[in-house]
Formats: C-alpha cells, structure tokens, sequence
C-alpha cells in the first residue's frame, strides 16, 4: 500500500476532479477533508460511505481511504502533522485533548460528520478564510490552526449522542469513546464509576471489555494513556510537571513508572 509522507506542518490542498487518481493509501499525517460539492463514495478502512456536498471527514495516520467519484466534486484538504498538537509552538492543552479525542473517535466510528445545516454554513465560511489563508501558509500559520480548533469545536458537537444507556454499553464502540474523552480524569475512569454511567455493575464492565476488547480494560487505559504521554515527551515541549497534571497523575514518579511498563495488546 502507498503511503504519503508530509514534512511540512501545514498543507491546503484546494481542487476539482472527475476521477480519483490516487490508488489505496494512508498517510504520515492527518487530513481534514471538506466536500465543497460533488458526490460519491470515500472508501474508508474497508467500509463504503456516501459523500455529498457538505460532508467532512476526519483522517489519522493508519487510515487507508481513496475516493470514488460520482459527480465532479471539489476537495479542500487540510493536512496536518503532530507539530501541531504538539509542536514548538504549543497550544492550549484542552485543545490538544479536543484534537486527540476527535481523532481516536473518528477511528472507531469509521463514518463522515453529518453536520447540521447551520453548521454546515459556518464550515464553508471557514473553509474560505482557509483557503484565503493558504497564499502565505508561513505567515498564517497561526491562523489556520485557529481555523483547525473552530472546525474541531463544529465536529464535536455534531458527534451523535445515543441516549439509551444500555444499548451504549452493547456497542463496544461508546465505552471506547468514554475511555477517550476521559483519559485525563483518572477518577472517572474507575470501574464502578465506569458502571455507574452505563447502568450496569463493576464486576460486570470489566469481564465485559475484555470478552469484546481482547485485554482488560485497565491494560487498554494504560496502553492509551502511555501512547498520549510519549506524544508529549518526544515533542520536546512538555515538562513532566506538565503531564503529571494534565493527566492527573500523583507525581513525576508515576510518569516515569508508566512509561517503563511494558505494552500490553
């Protein structure tokens, strides 16, 4: 399979074809694409999806997708390395968090935002200024990634909400995503409070994970959370003060205790 490799911190590619020309890939980067208009079908991960003007999507590193096109459709992409979670010039953590969690949730849900129609409309202005921007990506380099956060904060709250509990904690995908969100509160990720969220019994959610996960749920929070903590440290912009509160840890001793323990899968 090709993959792509960026080297910049920011790419925008704005373009319209009839056909996809690019075979089955994934890339060393992330890739925010905007549908301006056309349709079709993105192949993702194995799974099939119907695009259509307005759609957008949210791609990490080991995604494989390409495109498959219906009608003539107009791409905005907006790649981006880890320089921008986590580079020289360092963002707010909760934005960092916001990044993190929409790109592991775009992992498990494998689907495109369907946003609102008045989200929608704030996404083209946005995609505008973006593409406005892109005539001196040096210089904006700061904008854009503002324009990167104002996007994230439209797709978060257009992820969909399932209401019955119950049916959340049938579908393994909700208990990841919970994971996700809350890996910086270590408190609320305690089994019984675990519990207490899907209705169900502390000795029930962990039996239940590892049945559907393949290893307990403790091993997986800790693999998550070493993976996010390495992040930091080989960034070269993080103290471990930092981390130590960030993730709610009792003392740098624990950072470095986590990152010594071996890898479990």
């Amino acid at each position: 399979m090709k993959r792509f490799r960026q080297f910049l911190p920011v790419i925008i590619s704005d373009f319209e074809i009839s056909v996809w020309k690019h075979p089955v890939h994934n890339h060393n980067h992330y890739e925010l694409i905007y549908i301006k208009n056309g349709t079709g079908l993105h192949h993702l991960n194995k799974e099939l999806i119907t695009y259509k003007q307005g759609d957008i999507f949210l791609l990490g590193p080991d995604d494989q997708h390409y495109f498959e096109i219906r009608e003539s459709t107009r791409f905005i992409f907006l790649k981006f390395t880890d320089f921008y979670l986590h580079g020289d010039e360092k963002i707010k953590d909760q934005w960092v968090q916001e990044m993190e969690y929409l790109i592991k949730n775009r992992e498990t849900r494998l689907s495109g935002f369907k946003l609102n129609a008045a989200d929608q409309a704030v996404t083209a202005h946005i995609y505008e200024v973006i593409i406005g921007l892109n005539t001196d990506i040096q210089t904006n380099e700061r904008l854009i990634w503002l324009q990167i956060m104002a996007i994230a904060t439209i797709l978060r709250r257009n992820l969909p909400e399932v209401s019955n509990t119950q049916k959340q904690l049938k579908d393994m995908e909700n208990v990841f995503a919970y994971i996700h969100e809350h890996i910086y509160t270590p408190d609320r990720l305690k089994a019984e409070v675990m519990a207490r969220h899907f209705h169900t019994t502390a000795a029930y959610i962990g039996p239940f994970f590892k049945r559907n996960a393949g290893l307990t749920m403790r091993d997986y929070i800790g693999n998550y959370r070493r993976t996010l903590i390495q992040k930091r440290m080989s960034s070269g912009n993080y103290s471990l003060k930092q981390i130590v509160s960030e993730f709610g840890l009792t003392d740098e001793s624990h950072v470095s205790k986590l990152l010594k323990t071996k890898q479990n899968t």
